[in-house]
């Protein structure tokens, strides 16, 4: 087993770290005879070495905005693997940033939740017309009024080209020159505790991009052949030659919390970080760092992971790595064929049946070690005595959009009323809600796959992605693979812009989404079924099914909702379906509602039989009993009473 320790030490910090007497650089190259920084100026001051082949050396007129190259040997300069800025892009010279120049003013920001969140994930550079994080920033007013608790930050890592997703980053520590400077960055964090909203980064560990990484120039250390990986050369974090591969993990996780005031990560693709032998895995020592960095204040750790391994989200005492949450494709896949009607490629395994929404809010995942067909493998593992509010939910992504073809957002390729309805599950459910930019106000605009890259990347990457759709047969036809969007056209990224007037046109969605959320929030029973054993359900019909959220003191909740044609229940043999006793149940909300763009909906009462609307979702609470209810009662009173007719006679003696 790999014995490694907890990461690099405050004073033995990785990059160029400013402070009163200069600037520190520290660098690892293992192989390297001699090293100097060398300074825009011209200045070349040699560095020492250290221990395990880290060099170090202060430079006294080094300060914020110095700019610097490392050479190594007699070879041309490179920038810093660890630069906390490139402003000319990661081929040019990194940035000395002093991140103590920065005032804050959040310092009652108690930092985020385990609970209660709501999260929105939004790409900086097409999340407004500029693309940059002060804009981004302008938005946040809006974010709040709907009633968002954290925004998850799709990758900000410095990455080669002019637009591009993120996931292709190349210097983990600099914040790309395309949204903005590092402290435009801060102000954002710094604006969206203000509104009372956290931030969470999207961070990738998994892999660097193939343009502008300059990691093995230092170190042949940083790779391993030993395991593949989806998106290129996976990095080496097992062995006791990987303490310096981990430590960049850890320093960098740590300087976003500690830097940035960040909230949370969200780590990519954690199925392709390979670390199989250590007593400690990078991501538990990742997330047990960042933790440490963020002292007090609360912060929250979320994976995505295809493979779905719930033991993550357990203690580290208990073999896990101790992170907050996981994403559900589980659900989005359901969800995704319940509206669509589709399940070809990696929706085969799913059918949008009531009961895979039912098992997904009572259990998270709905694999957990059965067999996946579409892999023909097991997939998953119990999630035996989890939160639900540790499986993060969501009807749209990034990838689920880019990935249908077309790149078109829900509202342009599905029902509107079963949508809605699905919205509503998605809302007011046990599971953690994440919303997609521009989701709640029914957003036209495509999300494609874009990424600027040089010509003979640009083919490749097209090609890729063609290859990838064409496991969808229905996106293998010739008509469909000739109106794939080119990720290297400035077009395609230019598209996907939001348009935010859409915000006040489709004012109706808007206030959809708004309602849920307040009810998600406000209602003391929604609350309360939000955890474990908090939920049940059944089954009503083959596209209908019931959710009981189980409050305090019989204030129970029950979500209907109707995926398929209107429905009547003549009979009723389901005891979820019983009102709380001395109650009759009570519309609390619809998503046919004419304020949404529904078409109405009829109340259930006990004096017929039900109909619940189809395409629809009725939130019910408990209210009074209803008038044939009481006389029921109050026969039964005036049956015990002398004289009445069922006490003269026709009894036995």
């Amino acid at each position: 087993m790999n014995e490694t320790g907890s990461g690099p030490e405050p004073d033995r910090q990785i990059g160029a770290i400013a402070h009163a007497g200069g600037t520190t650089f520290r660098v690892w190259a293992p192989e390297a005879a001699t090293l100097n920084v060398v300074l825009a100026s011209g200045v070349a001051q040699p560095l020492a070495p250290e221990a395990d082949g880290w060099w170090s050396g202060t430079v006294a007129e080094a300060g914020h905005g110095t700019r610097y190259r490392f050479r190594i040997d007699d070879d041309e300069p490179m920038p810093d693997p660890a630069s906390r800025f490139q402003p000319d892009g990661p081929d040019g010279p990194s940035m000395v940033v002093d991140p103590r120049r920065y005032s804050w003013g959040d310092a009652g920001w108690q930092g985020a939740s385990r609970h209660d969140n709501v999260v929105y994930e939004l790409h900086v550079g097409t999340f407004t017309p500029e693309g940059t994080f002060a804009a981004a920033a302008g938005k946040l007013p809006h974010l709040a009024a709907l009633g968002v608790t954290l925004v998850e930050v799709m990758p900000v890592g410095e990455f080669a080209g002019t637009f591009g997703w993120g996931y292709d980053g190349v210097a983990w520590f600099a914040p790309t020159r395309l949204y903005g400077e590092p402290d435009d960055f801060r102000r954002f964090v710094d604006a969206a505790h203000q509104a009372g909203i956290g931030v969470v980064l999207d961070v990738v560990y998994n892999h660097f991009g193939p343009v502008g990484t300059y990691h093995e120039n230092y170190a042949r250390g940083w790779f391993t052949e030993r395991y593949a990986n989806d998106w290129g050369e996976s990095l080496a974090f097992e062995g006791p030659e990987a303490r310096p591969v981990r430590d960049h993990v850890v320093a960098n996780a740590r300087m976003w919390i500690e830097e940035y005031h960040l909230d949370g990560l969200r780590l990519d693709a954690v199925q392709n970080i390979y670390d199989f032998a250590s007593r400690e895995t990078i991501v538990a020592e990742l997330a047990r760092a960042a933790r440490a960095a963020a002292g007090t204040r609360g912060i929250w750790i979320v994976g995505e992971c295809e493979s779905q391994r719930a033991e993550l989200l357990r203690d580290a005492a208990d073999g896990g790595a101790g992170l907050d949450a996981l994403w559900n494709d589980d659900w989005h896949h359901a969800a995704r064929v319940a509206l669509t009607g589709r399940n070809e490629a990696y929706f085969t395994d799913y059918a949008g049946r009531p009961q895979e929404f039912i098992a997904a809010a009572k259990r998270g995942f709905l694999y957990q070690g059965q067999r996946y067909h579409w892999q023909d493998q097991a997939r998953g593992v119990p999630t035996t005595g989890l939160h639900p509010e540790q499986f993060v939910i969501f009807l749209q992504n990034h990838d689920q959009i880019a990935n249908s073809g077309r790149g078109l957002p829900l509202c342009r390729t599905t029902a509107p009323a079963q949508l809605r309805a699905l919205t509503a599950l998605l809302l007011l459910g046990p599971n953690t809600p994440m919303l997609f930019q521009g989701q709640e106000f029914a957003s036209s605009r495509p999300f494609w796959y874009f990424a600027e890259l040089v010509p003979e990347l640009a083919e490749a990457v097209a090609k890729g992605r063609l290859e990838s759709g064409a496991q969808f047969p229905s996106l293998a036809t010739p008509a469909m693979q000739a109106i794939q969007r080119p990720p290297a056209e400035r077009a395609t990224f230019e598209r996907c812009r939001l348009d935010w007037a859409e915000a006040e046109r489709h004012a109706e969605t808007l206030a959809l989404h708004r309602d849920l959320i307040r009810l998600r929030r406000e209602d003391a029973a929604l609350r309360a079924a939000r955890r474990p054993g908090g939920v049940d359900g059944a089954v009503l019909a083959p596209e209908a099914f019931a959710l009981r959220f189980f409050g305090t003191d019989g204030d129970d909740r029950l979500l209907l909702v109707n995926l398929g044609r209107d429905l009547e229940l003549k009979i009723m043999p389901e005891p979820l379906l019983a009102p709380p006793p001395g109650s009759d149940w009570a519309c609390l909300w619809s998503s046919e509602t004419p304020a949404y763009g529904g078409s109405g909906h009829q109340d259930p009462t006990p004096d017929a039989p039900w109909v619940i609307a189809g395409h629809a979702a009725l939130l019910l609470h408990p209210g009074p009993p209803s008038a044939r209810r009481r006389t029921e009662q109050e026969k039964a009173l005036a049956a015990a009473r002398p004289g009445h007719p069922l006490r003269r006679g026709g009894g036995s003696s």
